[in-house]
């Protein structure tokens, strides 16, 4: 292969000896898949004493970079066919994962200017390809910014790192955050790995990994979430997702309905309930319907689909599954986030039993499940008149209106 070539242009060479003592780039230099060359601006000063910074026209603090030492220095460098100079800058462009895939792949040579002192003569830019910044703020010279350069495209060049796989999924790429690692021991000062991470089911982490970089980045940096929505959006589906970020409050609802069955337990709301003629509901699950419409209340508030995406009925890891758990897990989803509950508002449609001798139980169980309090949850029973399914005691089913609202 190739060798990719870094030339680094700067007053302070002997800053980069550190880089190429570290892990994957001291073994790329001696594989020789890529080298290292520095360049001293101060030999390409003017004059005697070499001069490379002059006081600025107009006035004003510091000293500015000289453009014929920057000038000098670049072409005395024999460029590579697929070349690229870059100057290190407070004023380029904000750095990104892709740059570093664009330039292993477009080019085996760069050029790195590292600027110094309050900054470079305008017109330095005319003699360099791009101009690239590592973030808004700014540093003494441009020396540990071309380090973060060197190493994120070294890092990406084919062969450099052991396993190709761990670049997949790291952070920011396809503008998305990684998903959480663990390691043993399995539990730490009473925190817990997740079980689906321990279940030898690979396709159920993949998807539980996939939503965790969705779920983290759209937390921790909605600029990022906001960037690749909008890079696979039509134009008005932009203009709806940016108004979200002024809204405090969102509303969803749910609809559930299980047959009643032999042999089963009727649990609404997480509370059991007798029915005169033994009957339960028939599901994957608990079939708990209040609970059930309950979740996918809270998920259609925030678009995020209903509970068979997440706990889908050909899982046998939720057969049987204690609804209110379930719930718990979607409260959790919310609030990761950055939404909680603020109310909700229920309906329970049985010809028999009767319900209400339990609704202050059910709004207890709810509030605790919810963490909020009881009189925020309104649970009502109604009988469909002797029509439909419920009416003919074929089934029970449960309508919720739930109202999120943004966390502080």
């Amino acid at each position: 292969m190739e060798s990719f070539k870094f030339d680094l242009i700067t007053l302070h060479p002997k800053v980069f000896d550190a880089i190429e003592e570290m892990g994957i780039i001291g073994k790329a230099i001696l594989s020789k898949k890529i080298t290292i060359n520095r360049h001293d601006l101060r030999n390409f000063g003017i004059g005697n004493y070499r001069q490379v910074d002059d006081q600025p026209y107009g006035g004003g603090s510091g000293m500015v970079l000289k453009p014929e030492p920057i000038y000098s220095a670049i072409n005395s460098i024999k460029k590579e066919n697929k070349c690229q100079v870059i100057l290190m800058t407070p004023q380029g462009k904000n750095l990104k994962q892709n740059d570093f895939y664009r330039w292993a792949k477009e080019f085996k040579h760069l050029i790195i200017v590292s600027g110094q002192y309050e900054g470079f003569d305008e017109r330095v830019r005319d003699f360099v390809d791009e101009e690239i910044s590592v973030g808004d703020y700014v540093l003494t010279g441009g020396e540990i910014p071309a380090m973060i350069i060197i190493n994120g495209v070294i890092r990406v060049l084919p062969g450099t790192v052991g396993d190709p796989e761990s670049l997949k999924n790291e952070s920011h790429n396809d503008n998305l955050l990684e998903y959480p690692h663990y390691t043993r021991p399995s539990v730490f000062r009473g925190l817990r790995v997740p079980e689906i991470l321990r279940s030898g089911n690979h396709k159920e982490i993949e998807l539980w990994r996939s939503q965790q970089m969705i779920n983290r980045t759209e937390i921790r940096r909605k600029d990022l979430f906001q960037d690749r929505f909008n890079q696979n959006s039509p134009k008005h589906k932009r203009i709806i997702n940016n108004s979200d970020e002024t809204l405090d409050f969102r509303i969803g609802n749910g609809y559930d309905i299980h047959r009643l069955v032999k042999g089963r337990n009727l649990i609404l709301g997480g509370i059991k309930i007798k029915h005169p003629e033994g009957l339960g509901l028939e599901g994957h699950s608990d079939a708990d319907v209040l609970a059930h419409s309950i979740m996918d209340a809270m998920l259609g508030a925030l678009s995020m689909g209903d509970i068979g995406k997440y706990f889908p009925p050909e899982n046998m890891e939720w057969k049987n599954s204690d609804s209110m758990k379930l719930l718990s897990k979607v409260v959790n989803m919310i609030h990761q986030r950055g939404w909680k509950v603020n109310n909700l508002d229920s309906v329970i449609v049985a010809e028999r039993p009767k319900v209400k001798p339990y609704i202050e139980l059910i709004r207890e169980n709810i509030a605790g499940t919810i963490g909020i309090s009881k009189e925020l949850i309104g649970v009502k029973a109604t009988t469909n008149e002797k029509l439909g399914p419920e009416g003919r005691e074929e089934g029970i089913s449960s309508h919720v209106v739930v109202l999120l609202e943004r966390n502080a």
